[in-house]
């Protein structure tokens, strides 16, 4: 994969939300892996996976953030594709203190509720299990594998992607978590849920997504891939939903400022929406500038770790998929991914092909240092090591 060309403004490509002209590109990468999620049962078919790039453009008007080489046809989100995170005890905390907030403080109770982008379930039979919620709920996903019917009836699910073929279903409540960020024209989603919820004024909307000024203030270069082709701003995003016809209720940031929550309404009458000038473009400049020097002060630091001994890293989703594939593409240095989902332990990480592994495995495999991913799992990786006698450095990427 090349190194990111320094921003250069791009006047060809209008903007997905706004339809602006003055778009920058900030991030150039050639023949990233289009998954980051897929599972794959050897390091072959790992290392063959379809390839594309990154064109990663801020919009100077509204603050959106697109891959303008994005190509849907390349990606396949079918059963062999999942990136569920609840393994992991934190997560499962944290998706149980949002299904608490949307329940107990949003009025999440006593509704019909529609999951758009379900994954595996979870979350959606968290909502309509909260004890004294009375909800019901149906779930389309077409990575969903399990029972059509779950909670004595109350919740249903539909192995297929939710647009305006469903939008006649009654719903109360949509939830979309991590999904609009999977499209190039995440309008035509907004489109199809505000024509799901028609006139039903009382209807509230949420919507969960990574927080690009997170990652550009961090300068999380793992976190631009190809399954994100569009990111946004907290305000971006608001411009998109009063662009589709809803009001902005409110939007607050989750999970240490990585995701953002909007809750949205449908708007009475046409909402004029004006884009809001953000500091995304100095965020995206600096970034940009700052880029090759980070990769290589990684691969600088990750190959002094493995001449020492054996270096691995924590977390198989798209954070460590990224990161392994722009620091060790050769499979060289980094010895195995840990990861908590039993579905991805003994599967390769799309692209540079590295095993993935139970953590249990790390004294065999005579690990001494461990990259840790989010650093929002520390004290719950370090509990796990310890309860298991596993003796490791953690070399935290923050």
């Amino acid at each position: 994969m090349s190194r990111p060309d320094p921003i250069a403004m791009e006047s060809a490509a209008p903007c997905p939300v706004c339809g602006a002209s003055r778009c920058e590109t900030f991030v150039r990468r050639t023949g990233v892996p289009v998954h980051q999620n897929l599972l794959f049962e050897s390091m072959e078919a790992a290392r063959c996976i379809a390839r594309g790039d990154l064109d990663m453009r801020a919009c100077l008007d509204c603050g959106f953030v697109f891959n303008h080489s994005f190509d849907a046809s390349r990606l396949s989100y079918g059963a062999g594709y999942d990136n569920t995170q609840d393994c992991s005890g934190i997560f499962d905390d944290y998706l149980n203190e949002l299904a608490r907030y949307l329940v107990m403080e949003r009025g999440v109770h006593h509704n019909r509720i529609i999951e758009v982008g379900c994954g595996k379930g979870g979350f959606l039979r968290k909502l309509v299990a909260y004890p004294g919620s009375n909800n019901t709920g149906i779930g389309y996903d077409p990575s969903y594998l399990g029972p059509e019917s779950d909670l004595d009836g109350r919740v249903q699910f539909v192995a297929q992607t939710y647009d305006k073929r469903w939008a006649d279903e009654p719903g109360d409540i949509i939830v979309c978590r991590h999904v609009i960020e999977h499209l190039a024209r995440p309008l035509e989603l907004l489109g199809a849920v505000r024509e799901a919820v028609g006139n039903k004024h009382h209807a509230k909307v949420f919507f969960e997504t990574p927080c690009v000024e997170w990652i550009l203030a961090g300068r999380v270069f793992w976190d631009f891939f190809y399954e994100h082709c569009s990111l946004f701003t907290e305000r971006s995003l608001a411009t998109a939903f009063e662009l589709s016809g809803f009001h902005v209720a409110s939007t607050r940031h989750l999970f240490d400022g990585q995701y953002q929550l909007i809750e949205a309404t449908p708007a009475e009458t046409p909402v004029h929406a004006v884009p809001r000038k953000d500091n995304l473009l100095e965020q995206a400049r600096e970034y940009a500038t700052a880029e090759s020097s980070l990769l290589q002060k990684w691969k600088t630091k990750i190959r002094h770790y493995a001449e020492k001994g054996k270096i691995c890293l924590w977390g198989a989703g798209a954070k460590g998929a990224t990161f392994a594939n722009l620091i060790d593409p050769d499979c060289k240095l980094l010895d195995c991914v840990v990861d908590l989902n039993p579905r991805k332990q003994g599967r390769f990480i799309p692209g540079s092909g590295h095993p993935i592994v139970d953590y249990r495995d790390l004294p065999r495999r005579g690990i001494t240092d461990i990259v840790l991913m989010n650093p929002n799992y520390r004290q719950e990786n370090t509990a796990l090591l310890k309860s298991n006698g596993i003796q490791a450095n953690f070399v935290d990427v923050k």
